[in-house]
């Protein structure tokens, strides 16, 4: 390619922009802390995964191996045996929803999507997309599912197939809604398991749950009929992606035959990013369990660092159990640009993503949240968490207030985000 001399100065400068905001993202959930330079290499290549992975394609510029590596991976993480599973690495969370929700519709034609007020604002777009019918459900003050709400609105609709949208991990609280009590309320309701489908969207706390002590329930084990991650969250990657795995017997009712690649397709976007499967591949593979745990148990850590230390100057923050994501009130607009904090209302968010090596990020916002609000004499606001609850979250307050884990001190050297470098492992490892 030649440039003008105009253009690589923009370049330059745009460079320049991205190292100085790469470690921007306290208020979003992107991880930061990657180097997938071993893979540069490929970028020369127009890698297209169209198709079944799992099956010949005349397209022949594939990533399809590293791609079933990576199904595999997932479907064990969430307890399917691989030969009952099929799912792809897809373009972010948005169409892994889609790709679920397609396969309840799919199911049971007729039937109502529900889904809490808290779920991410795709599922609106995806319910106009399908032209499904859909019903919103009340969320309790955590952000989770309002379980008696969900089985009201399914009896006044005289909804048999309902088909449920369930978040592990809301994006804004960070609140996981309980499977086992949605299936348990819809069995008391007289709906039977075969009745109903049941997506999870677990686009951030789906790479959490898996490597903590003790998990809400999230997945085939527990019910789920599809579950879908991002794989820019808590995974890492310089593009958006995700990765959604369902029952294959659900996935049958989609499969397309597709003459001219010789290869069945059941995807919704067709074409595929043949690199970031790759990407996806090299990731699980350099990571051995025991690096995950503590990966996400580092990441908890912080995150209860920034609830104590609000709390301790008296404000109102909370997360929710086995949550990244740090609830408190919204701060002056200068605070929260500047950090670039995500807000809705009058409270805001943070969220110790794994590029926060040391506490040092965190406590820098802290301070300005701390500062900011005495400044302006306003009181910190009270929370729906403290206090009087919405029944049935009242014994719940003090895991999500309290529950602290001492803050590991972090190595020498640590205290500035280092990405790790991808080496994927010619043998194999524990992941």
């Amino acid at each position: 390619m030649t440039f003008s001399p105009a253009d690589h100065t923009r370049l330059e400068a745009f460079w320049r922009y991205c190292l100085t905001h790469q470690y921007f993202n306290v208020g979003y959930p992107e991880s930061a802390d990657f180097d997938y330079s071993l893979l540069h290499r490929f970028m020369r290549f127009s890698i297209n995964n169209c198709g079944d992975w799992n099956e010949y394609s005349n397209y022949l510029l594939n990533s399809f191996d590293f791609e079933r590596e990576v199904m595999r991976f997932i479907a064990e993480l969430f307890h399917i045996p691989f030969e009952d599973s099929w799912g792809y690495v897809t373009n972010g969370g948005t169409e892994g929803n889609m790709f679920g929700c397609y396969l309840g519709r799919e199911l049971f034609p007729d039937a109502t999507l529900y889904y809490s007020q808290d779920t991410h604002y795709s599922v609106a777009k995806i319910v106009r997309l399908l032209r499904i019918k859909a019903q919103v459900v009340a969320s309790q003050a955590n952000g989770e599912m309002d379980y008696d709400d969900l089985v009201a609105r399914i009896a006044a609709d005289g909804e048999h197939h309902p088909i449920i949208f369930a978040n592990i991990g809301t994006t804004l609280r960070g609140a996981t809604d309980n499977i086992a009590t949605i299936q348990q309320r819809l069995a008391q309701a007289g709906i039977r398991r075969e009745d109903y489908y049941l997506h999870a969207d677990a686009a951030l706390s789906g790479m959490i749950l898996p490597f903590v002590d003790a998990p809400e329930p999230y997945s085939f084990a527990d019910g789920i009929d599809s579950i879908c991650v991002s794989g820019h969250k808590m995974i890492g990657s310089p593009m958006p992606c995700g990765i959604v795995v369902a029952r294959r017997a659900n996935v049958e009712r989609i499969s397309v035959e597709v003459d001219y690649i010789s290869a069945r397709d059941q995807t919704i976007s067709g074409s595929r990013n043949g690199h970031t499967p790759l990407m996806m591949w090299a990731a699980l593979r350099s990571r051995s369990m025991d690096d995950w745990r503590e990966r996400i148990q580092r990441c908890l850590d912080l995150a209860q660092h920034a609830v104590d230390r609000l709390r301790a100057a008296g404000i109102d923050a909370w997360r929710n159990p086995n949550s990244i994501t740090v609830v408190f009130p919204c701060p002056s607009a200068s605070v929260w640009k500047r950090h670039c904090l995500a807000t809705s209302g009058d409270t805001a968010h943070l969220i110790t993503t794994a590029h926060h090596r040391d506490s040092t990020q965190i406590d820098a916002l802290v301070d300005e949240v701390i500062a900011d609000l005495k400044a302006r004499g306003k009181p910190p606001a009270r929370q729906p968490l403290q206090g009087a609850l919405v029944d049935g979250l009242a014994t719940r307050t003090q895991v999500y207030s309290t529950a602290s884990q001492p803050l590991r001190v972090p190595a020498p050297g640590l205290g500035k985000a280092e990405p790790q470098r991808i080496i994927a492992h010619p043998k194999g490892s524990d992941s």
